[in-house]
C-alpha cells in the first residue's frame, strides 16, 4: 500500500487540457450579459481598416507587391478571401446592425498631418503612412460608413484603437458594453483591439469569416489564442441570428 495522501497530490492535466477554461467561458464566453447587453441595445458592430491602405490589391502596402513582403501566394488568399468571403459579410452584419439601429463604427488608420509626423514609433518604423484625403486613407466602397445612419469613424495610427484614441471614452459616452468586431488583420490590428477591449471590460464577439489575414495559419493561430481566453468566436450566420433573434424579441 502507498504511503502517500491522494487528497495531497498535486493535480496534473493533459497537455492538451485547458484548466482554465471552464472560469473564462462562465466570465467571458458564455456570460448572459452578452445577450443581455444586445437586447438593451448597449451593443456595436466595430469595423476595423477596411481601407485601401491595407485591403486593397495594387494599393497602399500592396502598391509594389513584390516590395510588400508578402509572397504572391499569400497576397491570392488575402484578397480571395476579401472579396469572396469577409468583404460580403461584414456587409451583410453593417446591414443587420443598421436595420435595427445599433451602433455601426469603423476604425481606419490615417495620419492627423500629411507627412505623418504625429503617427506611432511602430507605424513610422514600418513606414505605414495613410493622410487625411489620400488614397489609401479612403475605406473600401462596400463596407464604408454609411452617411444615411451618421456612422462614426476613429482615426488611428497604431494596432492598438484602444491605447492610441479616445474609442473607450467614445463607446462610454454611447452606453456601449459589448462589441462585435469584424475586420483586418485578424493577427494585428483586431487580435490587440479585442484583447484592449476585453481588459476594458467590454464583452467581445468576433466574427470568423469577417476577418482576415495574409496566411489562414496567421488567421487560425490568433482565434485559437482568442477563443475560450477574450472573446465569443461566432460565424456570420451565428452572427446575423444572435442579432435578428435578440433584438426583435425586445422590438
Amino acid at each position: 500500500m502507498s504511503d502517500t495522501d491522494p487528497s495531497k497530490t498535486p493535480r496534473t492535466h493533459s497537455p492538451h487540457t485547458d484548466p482554465l477554461r471552464g472560469v473564462y467561458h462562465e466570465s467571458f464566453i458564455d456570460n448572459p450579459k452578452h445577450l443581455e447587453f444586445l437586447a438593451e441595445r448597449n451593443t456595436a458592430l466595430l469595423c476595423i481598416d477596411l481601407q485601401y491602405l491595407d485591403a486593397a490589391p495594387g494599393c497602399g502596402v500592396f502598391a509594389d507587391a513584390e516590395a510588400s513582403g508578402v509572397s504572391p501566394e499569400a497576397q491570392e488568399y488575402y484578397f480571395d478571401r476579401l472579396s469572396r468571403m469577409v468583404l460580403p459579410g461584414v456587409r451583410k452584419l453593417q446591414d443587420v446592425f443598421r436595420s435595427h439601429d445599433l451602433e455601426v463604427i469603423h476604425t481606419r488608420i490615417q495620419s492627423l498631418t500629411q507627412n505623418g509626423r504625429d503617427r506611432g514609433k511602430g507605424h513610422k518604423r514600418l513606414h505605414l503612412l495613410a493622410a487625411p484625403g489620400s488614397r489609401e486613407a479612403d475605406f473600401l466602397e462596400q463596407v464604408a460608413p454609411s452617411p444615411e445612419h451618421d456612422e462614426i469613424v476613429i482615426n488611428k495610427t497604431a494596432s492598438g484603437v484602444f491605447s492610441s484614441t479616445n474609442i473607450h471614452y467614445v463607446l462610454k459616452n454611447l452606453g456601449i458594453e459589448s462589441l462585435f468586431i469584424v475586420g483586418v488583420y485578424t493577427n494585428e490590428c483586431v487580435e490587440t483591439t479585442i484583447r484592449d477591449a476585453c481588459d476594458l471590460g467590454y464583452l467581445v464577439t468576433v466574427i470568423d469569416d469577417c476577418c482576415a489575414t495574409v496566411t489562414p495559419e496567421l488567421h487560425e493561430a490568433s482565434l485559437a489564442t482568442l477563443r475560450d481566453r477574450y472573446a465569443r468566436v461566432l460565424t456570420l450566420d451565428e452572427a446575423v441570428d444572435n442579432v435578428n433573434r435578440i433584438v426583435s424579441v425586445v422590438s
